[in-house]
């Protein structure tokens, strides 16, 4: 089995966090979205993973290409590193790892998480992860026949269709059929909205007797701008405190400071009259003095000094001390 993963948008509606580092790798309770992303998918697998293939940009440098392979050995597979030049779509992006396209695969965006617990259909020809919303005039959605198998996709439905929105990962029992339908939709300049798009690749798959059905998700979180990112900080921490992990490392240095859980706190953090959560993420190396946070994700070997945060996020290396509360600054900044 290979999980393909395109991840080549640096996110700028996350920026300032995605100036230095890729949306992806940004932490969520203490583990990067992308590392979250593929170990969820191979437990709902429940197979072992050969090989992840990353579509990053080229500019996404050396660091980035060894954290993505070290995220891969951690679940016993090859990681494989691609490029994706130009912004040309989803169906450009697979395609960019042609060369990993074949046997069964899961393609999966790199800025969503899930959860969900089923027994995927490895009969089907391809299975599209959805997800029950109330809004789906403002989601790619899929339709339904009596037997319960995907007839059509449809992008941002005016008139009702379904409530089953897309989240943007899919199981193919054999990835190298996509492939050579994607092939065709760029050798046909078939283009939407500027792009190549996956569906067309899955709709010529349809038209030739594919057989799709829906894998229901019980949770789909985002993590697309600062706001939904916290928020989704916040649920993750809530889901991994519910399964029993252990959240705060041994060595957090604590004077006359409290944690009121959950909240996920990395190795060497120093807390001083400082009272921390709920639902807050600190990496590993940063010291918070004088200080109260909750409802905030603040990355690793950052410095917090005098400070009441809520809704935060704060990048690797800031350094904040003033009395703003929901403030959204990135690596290597200072806030004094």
């Amino acid at each position: 089995m290979k999980i393909i993963v395109p991840m080549a948008g640096r996110g700028s509606r996350l920026r300032p966090h995605t100036l230095t580092t890729p949306k992806p790798l940004i932490p969520i309770a203490g583990k990067p979205i992308v590392h979250r992303l593929v170990e969820d998918i191979a437990k709902v697998l429940d197979e072992k993973v050969d090989e992840i293939a990353f579509i990053i940009g080229e500019d996404f440098g050396e660091k980035v290409e060894t954290d993505l392979k070290n995220i891969a050995q951690t679940l016993g597979a090859k990681g494989t590193i691609y490029y994706q030049d130009k912004p040309l779509g989803t169906g450009h992006a697979i395609m960019c790892a042609k060369d990993s396209l074949k046997g069964p695969a899961v393609i999966a965006y790199a800025d969503t998480l899930f959860k969900a617990d089923f027994t995927l259909d490895k009969e089907a020809d391809g299975v599209i992860w959805v997800k029950q919303v109330e809004n789906p005039s403002a989601y790619g959605v899929v339709q339904l026949n009596e037997k319960r198998e995907i007839v059509d996709l449809v992008e941002k439905p005016a008139e009702f269709v379904s409530d089953l929105a897309v989240i943007g990962i899919y199981y193919f029992r054999d990835v190298a059929v996509l492939k050579k339908e994607l092939q065709g939709v760029l050798d046909n300049n078939i283009i939407r909205g500027g792009e190549y798009q996956i569906n067309d690749g899955i709709e010529a798959m349809k038209s030739k007797g594919a057989r799709f059905v829906p894998g229901k998700v019980d949770e789909w979180m985002d993590c697309g701008n600062k706001q939904v990112t916290v928020e989704t900080n916040t649920r993750m921490l809530g889901f991994l405190k519910n399964d029993g992990e252990e959240l705060v490392a041994s060595n957090v240095e604590m004077e006359n400071s409290e944690i009121i859980e959950p909240c996920f706190i990395g190795e060497n953090v120093v807390l001083k009259n400082a009272k921390i959560g709920p639902n807050v993420s600190i990496g590993n190396g940063t010291k918070i003095i004088n200080s109260s946070v909750r409802n905030s994700l603040i990355q690793t070997f950052a410095e917090v000094e005098n400070a009441d945060l809520n809704n935060a996020m704060i990048g690797n290396f800031a350094k904040f001390n003033g009395e703003f509360t929901e403030i959204s600054i990135g690596d290597y900044s200072v806030l004094e």
